[in-house]
């Protein structure tokens, strides 16, 4: 078979010593991919390796896409309802809120300044059932501005809220709870009221006039949404605020603001972004990412190993073709170039099988994870762990770029030395032991 290859290569112009990877060292090399039968086994090998490159660099991609959208998702809904300055006073609380927060919005960069009192509180339901959460009290105008929220109302509205007459839960407390809009929760705030009996906890009931889903478990089951007059008065705060929340247009870029906000707010504050709040959470994101990316570029090396093998076996069965088409002139470099193009061809057809693969997944991810759930009768991708309520994916093409040249590298280190083996062949040694 390698004579045909020559021959066919010399009628068209081009000996065995032409131009490096030339049409001659290219038939020859497609040759070799196919297997004839005597050469199942090395097929096989072959094939183990094209799958395993495939399935790597396809598993790399789906991981790294999950991984990047469960990111973006949470930060999205992180900062969506989250804002991304804290300003907090250090001199005295917040007596001139208006003002202050008119003047924090002013300051170019800034989108919202919202004034804010928070607390802790039991809530229940007359029907029985309680959970913990976090009250809220939010001025009803800047709460429409808060589109995270004000564009999820499921139920019911914000007219209500707006009255100063109503309060927003979310839907997963709903469910828990057994509540509906129109129905009674019943808050009870530790902090009460100080009588010669001690400290009276407060307990009160609103109405619900909305119920809000951000897509968040942990939001939707824990935050409670309440006039900030009315919160004010339950936690005996009337006339000021615990703090202000700044929203910027770009959160990445706050460094640049804190200048800007600490001169327009005239006065002694402590500002805390959203990078320090949720430190720890993104830092063990980012260290997974990581130690997810090392591990499974291990699938990648074992394919390429593959490689490999097959190739020192494919040397070691076409011992006397490298010696013939020594003997007929090809050089060491043309014998080293064939059996890199041979091995080579495996780990690019494999890292493009996994390109398409990888990218066909996470555009249906969603559909495939209801698929399985409905196939398993089970809650694959569970809200209440996840915190998100669908599986996200978000490929990045720099990200994709990056796992392509590795795989593509590792298979391209893995032909050397099957190639340069077959390249030091000596021509007499391999003919006699044929």
């Amino acid at each position: 078979m390698a004579e045909a290859a020559v021959d066919r290569s010399s009628k068209s112009g081009l000996g065995p010593a032409g131009k490096p990877f030339s049409t001659f060292e290219r038939l020859v090399a497609w040759r070799y991919l196919r297997a004839r039968r005597k050469e199942a086994f090395i097929s096989v090998i072959a094939g183990f390796s094209f799958v395993g490159i495939m399935l790597g660099v396809a598993t790399l991609i789906i991981v790294m896409a999950v991984m990047n959208g469960f990111r973006t998702e949470l930060v999205s809904r992180i900062l969506g309802i989250n804002g991304h300055m804290i300003v907090q006073p250090v001199d005295g609380p917040f007596t001139d809120y208006p003002d202050l927060a008119s003047r924090l919005a002013g300051v170019p960069g800034i989108k919202m300044a919202l004034p804010l009192v928070e607390g802790q509180v039991l809530a229940s339901a007359s029907a029985g059932g309680s959970t913990g959460a976090l009250v809220r009290g939010v001025r009803a105008e800047d709460l429409t501005k808060l589109k995270t929220v004000s564009d999820n109302i499921k139920s019911g509205d914000m007219v209500g809220f707006a009255a100063g007459e109503g309060v927003l839960i979310g839907t997963r407390m709903a469910d828990q709870l057994g509540l509906r809009v129109g129905d009674l929760i019943t808050l009870t705030s530790p902090e009460g009221d100080i009588t010669p009996m001690g400290v009276n906890p407060r307990v009160k009931s609103y109405k619900i006039s909305g119920l809000f889903e951000i897509g968040m478990s942990e939001y939707d089951s824990s935050i409670i949404f309440m006039p900030l007059e009315e919160a004010q008065l339950y936690f005996n705060t009337a006339g000021l605020v615990q703090s202000i929340e700044l929203f910027a247009d770009h959160p990445d870029d706050i460094d640049a603001l804190r200048p800007k906000v600490e001169e327009a707010a005239g006065r002694q504050i402590n500002l805390t972004d959203w990078r320090q709040r949720n430190q720890t959470f993104f830092s063990a994101l980012q260290v997974e990412r990581n130690v997810m990316f090392m591990i499974l570029t291990l699938i990648v090396l074992v394919a390429a190993l593959n490689i490999i093998s097959g190739l020192i076996m494919l040397v070691k069965d076409k011992g006397s073709d490298i010696a013939i088409l020594r003997t007929m002139g090809a050089s060491a470099g043309s014998i080293m170039r064939i059996f890199f193009m041979t091995g080579a061809a495996i780990g690019i057809v494999g890292t493009i099988g996994g390109v398409l693969l990888g990218v066909l997944v996470c555009v249906n991810i969603e559909s495939i994870r209801q698929f399985f759930s409905w196939i398993s009768s089970t809650e694959i991708f569970n809200p209440q762990v996840y915190f998100l309520s669908q599986l996200p994916a978000e490929m990045q093409l720099s990200e994709t770029i990056s796992i392509v040249v590795m795989a593509l590298t590792l298979s391209f280190i893995a032909t050397i030395f099957p190639a340069w083996r077959a390249s030091r062949l000596d021509p007499v040694q391999a003919l006699r032991y044929e």
